[in-house]
Order: structure tokens, then sequence, then C-alpha cells
């Protein structure tokens, strides 16, 4: 027997039993849980990540999200009322920008994070008003629908309820073999696109855990950082702000996983691990006894990621 649950206008099976779950991707902060297909959860990543990214508070992250919540179900579609499209059903002949500006992500978010922030007090206003203030739409109430599960995934994603609230399930990683290390990186060109990725979502970050002809020493047996199959993402030094911002990075690696072929997202002595124990979501991180910091060991001062091998 199935449980069903109604989510962001998809239907959601939980399985049950022997049954394995199926994709996609749940956010649990304190009541409110929502569920999201694995795009949803890719653009709703999105919008935190470029949010975190211009320094904007969460606020300004629940407010998008419950918009681009009504105006599209946060999937970015090629359709709508006349000529609107995308994530918030921004119009060409309304000066949002032509078809294929508003039809890519990072430029939407964008645009709209821009209009925003013009609204004098945005932070202090009901969500629905605030949106409304950005998209003049006919039913100025509606976006007020969105504001609960809105502000959950925002304080998910953006790192305010960190220790893994959001986690995804994700198909079995891929077998196909990966292409040689890049000799400039020494990663393999997975890692190296997951690399590029992070930067582009949250801009320029410190990274490490590789280099150019490969990673000789100073990670565990067998780590795949000895194969340039790994990155880390520094949030030095160990603090508050830091960990919001680690837990950020982290939730964003898993929402997009099955598009970046990520194996293990590692961080705050949490581990997230693709394929069957997916299902399983964040678990407690063991690092054993050996010798080092205890912060840099528990991963709690960097994100790990890795990719999948193939064969």
């Amino acid at each position: 027997m199935f449980a069903v649950v109604a989510a962001a206008g998809f239907l959601v099976y939980r399985g049950v039993g022997p049954l394995p779950d199926p994709e996609g991707c749940t956010a649990e902060v304190g009541d409110v849980v929502v569920e999201l297909s694995t795009e949803q959860a890719e653009n709703a990543a999105l919008i935190a990540a470029i949010g975190v990214r211009r320094g904007l508070p969460a606020r300004a992250v629940s407010i998008a999200l419950a918009t681009a919540y009504q105006e599209s179900k946060i999937v970015n579609v090629s359709h709508g009322d006349r000529d609107s499209l995308g994530l918030f059903q921004q119009r060409p002949s309304m000066g949002w920008g032509t078809e294929k500006q508003i039809s890519n992500p990072y430029y939407s978010i964008n645009t709209f994070y821009d209009e925003l922030v013009k609204v004098d007090g945005y932070d202090q206003m009901r969500i629905t008003e605030a949106a409304q203030e950005v998209q003049r739409s006919g039913f100025p109430e509606a976006y007020e629908d969105h504001a609960e599960d809105a502000r959950a995934l925002a304080s998910a994603l953006t790192g305010y309820s960190p220790g893994g609230r959001f986690s995804c399930v994700v198909r079995a990683p891929l077998d196909e073999p990966d292409a040689e290390r890049e000799g400039r990186s020494g990663l393999t060109p997975r890692a190296s696109a997951v690399r590029r990725d992070v930067e582009k979502a949250f801009g320029p970050q410190s990274l490490g855990g590789f280099a150019p002809g490969g990673v000789k020493d100073g990670h565990m047996e067998g780590s795949a950082h000895y194969d340039g199959r790994a990155v880390d993402i520094f949030v030095r030094p160990v603090n508050e702000a830091n960990n919001r911002r680690g837990w950020a990075v982290a939730q964003y690696l898993v929402a997009h996983a099955e598009r970046l072929d990520v194996h293990h997202v590692i961080f705050d002595d949490r581990i997230w691990t693709a394929g069957l124990r997916s299902e399983q979501g964040w678990r407690d991180y063991d690092p054993g006894d050996g010798p080092g910091d205890r912060a840099v060991l528990e991963h709690r001062d960097h994100v790990h990621v890795d990719v999948v091998e193939g064969e």
C-alpha cells in the first residue's frame, strides 16, 4: 500500500515496506514537511544559492520561492499567460528581458531579486505583499498560499535550519566511466563540473583537495581525492555564519546530485550518499580515530563532495 501526498502540483508516492522510496526531495523544518520533485528541488536550491551569493536575508529567498511556487510550481516552464515564461512567469513585453534571457534560471532569479531589493521594507512585509510589489499579479493574495512551505524551504536551503533538514532520494549512481583527469586541476571531468557549478551558483569559493597531477597524500586511505573525484569547499573559520554557508552549499549539492553525478556530500559531521542509502537522508559521519584536527576530520570547516567513479 502507498501513501499519496499532494505537493506543489505533483503527486508524490512514498514507498512503504520493501518498495524503494521514489526519487525526489524533502525539507523538514519544525512541523512543516515540503515534498519536491528533483526538478523543483534543483530550481529551489538555485534560488537559495543565488540569494546567499548576493548576501540577501533568508526572507528574500522565502519571497522568491513563494513567488516561483505560485507562478510556475518552481519549474522553468516555456509557456504561460500571454508571453509569460520561466520560473517567475516574467514577460518580455513588460521589459523583463528576451525570451532567451528569461528562460535562463540564473538570469530570471537575479532579475527577480534585482526588483525585490528595490522594494522599501520588503523584508518586513507579508510574503504575498512583497511578491506582489514585484510581480503585479491579478491575484495578489495567491502568494500567501505558499508562504509556509517557502519559509521552511528557505530556512533549510540557506542553512538557517542546519543538520540536514533537506535531503533527496537519488537513483543509483551511473556506472559509465569518467574521462581522464585534467592535467591542470588533477580532477576528473565530473568533479571539475561540480567545481564550476558550485562557483557559478555561489560565486568564487575557497577550494582544495585537488592539485595538478593529482593529490598524493593528506587524506584517508581510499579517499576519492586520490582519484581526482573529490573537491573540498572550505568555510573557515568554524563559526555560526560559516556553518550556515556550508549547509547552504551542502544542500545545494544534494539537490543537484543526480544532474552532477554526485556520490557523497559530507559536512558538519554528517554524510549523504546517493543510491539506496539516499533514502536514509543525512547520517552521522564517523571519521574514525585518525590523527589531526577534529574540525577537519569531522568536516566542520569544509564541505566534501565526490562524484561517481564508474567502471
